[in-house]
């Protein structure tokens, strides 16, 4: 087994308290957000964006956006993480670009799969209208085809939205074990008011915050007892 690896997941402790004569170089983040984007995501669609906050006077306003929690204001450095399910058109056309530039002469069957998947069928999935009836369409549909076999269950609003969080969540963690490999801290936080975050960010109405991650060299004091875990046999079902 890779025991470099488990080193770095071992090293990954969620730290709340970050030791405040010690600089993280803002190579480590540029690095580690660019290991970051190669993270998996649906569909290559990539709807997410990624906000650094680099300087003491962005730290110390975020700090109470936090909530004042001591892994904001002890940090040396954050990113906050957030998805843009509104950019769907704009990712789906780059998608389809770099097919389209591939091709030469006439397309193979993977390019013409390629181009109906981002042509077509992302505007099926995405499209969303005020009353709610292309979500009821598109549950219709996936129930009628799924009648006497297996189809892909399209939804509406909230599907899109849960498949974006997913997707942003995996570069977050990818973040984290970047930074844990270069030997750094990280604590991901949940408890900030999102609407004057986004307001700090000027986001628009369609982005969403998924997380924000302070990052600074760890204390003891900002690691909060043993990391205890359910039992792998517990949530793990092998069939």
């Amino acid at each position: 087994m890779n025991t470099e690896f488990q080193r770095i997941v071992d090293f990954r402790r969620s730290n709340r308290g970050f030791d405040p004569l010690v600089e993280v170089p803002d190579e480590v983040i540029h690095t580690s957000l660019a290991r970051a984007i190669l993270s998996p995501n649906s569909s290559n669609m990539q709807l997410w964006e990624f906000y650094w906050l680099s300087t003491p006077e962005a730290i110390q306003a975020m700090t109470p956006i936090c909530l004042n929690q001591r892994a904001a204001s002890t940090a040396k450095q954050m990113v906050v993480f957030v998805t843009r399910r509104d950019k769907w058109k704009q990712r789906a056309n780059w998608n389809l670009n770099l097919i389209k530039s591939a091709i030469k002469g006439e397309p193979n069957k993977g390019q013409k799969k390629g181009l109906n998947y981002y042509g077509k069928l992302m505007t099926i999935i995405y499209t969303n209208d005020p009353f709610g009836i292309l979500t009821f369409l598109r549950k219709s549909m996936s129930f009628i085809m799924g009648l006497n076999k297996p189809f892909f269950r399209l939804g509406g609003l909230a599907s899109q939205r849960i498949t974006a969080h997913k997707s942003c969540a995996l570069a977050a963690q990818t973040f984290m074990l970047s930074i844990s490999a270069e030997g750094f801290h990280t604590c991901p936080m949940e408890g900030f008011d999102e609407l004057r975050l986004k307001r700090y960010l000027k986001l628009p109405k369609g982005a969403e915050i998924n997380m924000v991650i302070s990052v600074g060299a760890g204390t003891e004091a900002g690691v909060w007892g043993e990391r205890n875990r359910l039992a792998v046999d517990e949530v793990v079902f092998k069939k």
